[in-house]
């Protein structure tokens, strides 16, 4: 199972579950993070934590914690194969 946690620099991941519960997990629907969302791994912080993502045309800082909790399906790099 992987989560957005395991996303590396530049990897992109689809949202497939999401196994936050109450106020965290309804802002973070509010902000577009839904199944089937696109989410990739910008940067983290020096000491690591938060991470920051890019989705639907913004930047997410999200705690390790959280992350952990968002499963995603990792996808392809298309512009690897050329």
């Amino acid at each position: 199972m992987l989560t957005l946690n395991d996303l590396k620099k530049n990897e992109t991941g689809i949202i497939t579950e999401i196994h936050l519960t109450g106020l965290m997990k309804r802002r973070l629907i509010d902000m577009g993070v839904t199944t089937g969302a696109a989410v990739t791994m910008l940067r983290a912080a020096p000491l690591g934590d938060p991470v920051e993502f890019y989705i639907l045309g913004y930047n997410l800082s999200l705690r390790r914690k959280e992350a952990k909790q968002i499963i995603i399906k990792r996808t392809v790099d298309k512009n690897a194969c050329n």
